[in-house]
């Protein structure tokens, strides 16, 4: 495995900004950028459309196949966002990367990123579900935490710091 390309999880609730900040850190780490999103089954995309939240069962598959990813993009590196939301999920998504793998967490109040939903257009992911993200999150204790309220390129300039303190591979 190659130490020098991480693979890193942009992790938040809908809206906090993981697309954006996913392609700026891939674009400053030259590594590849993975939506999660795009990884959905049809089944997930159609429930949240509709407004109903998804449940464990609904994600299993889902978080399974953003780990093979993760696996089939070891040697060079990855950035996938991904809501990432509870602790089992977190586990899920690094079996077999444990020492390689990196979650950032885009940290936003209820307010703040209701207001970004607001503004959003063409997204599947309904402002409605905003609520029982929040109400799922498990905050991670262990993550690269960054506030939403920076700007991008400072989100990522503080992630990319941060790593360094952490003397992950970069």
């Amino acid at each position: 495995m190659n130490d020098r390309n991480p693979i890193i999880f942009v992790m938040g609730v809908s809206g906090s900004g993981k697309s954006t900040i996913g392609l700026l850190l891939a674009e400053k780490l030259h590594i590849n950028f993975f939506d999660g999103d795009d990884f959905h089954p049809k089944e997930n995309v159609k429930k949240m459309a509709e407004g109903i939240p998804l449940d464990d069962d609904d994600r299993q598959g889902w978080l399974e196949r953003l780990n093979l990813l993760a696996l089939e993009n070891s040697e060079k590196g990855a950035i996938i966002a991904c809501s990432a939301l509870k602790t089992k999920y977190r586990s899920i998504l690094q079996k077999g990367l444990e020492k390689k793998l990196h979650f950032v967490y885009l940290k936003g109040s209820f307010d703040e990123i209701m207001a970004r939903l607001r503004q959003r257009q063409n997204h599947f992911m309904p402002p409605a579900l905003l609520q029982s993200q929040f109400d799922t999150l498990e905050v991670p204790d262990d993550a690269i935490t960054v506030s939403i309220m920076l700007t991008p390129d400072e989100i990522t300039d503080q992630v990319i710091a941060q790593l360094k303190n952490k003397k992950a591979p970069l």
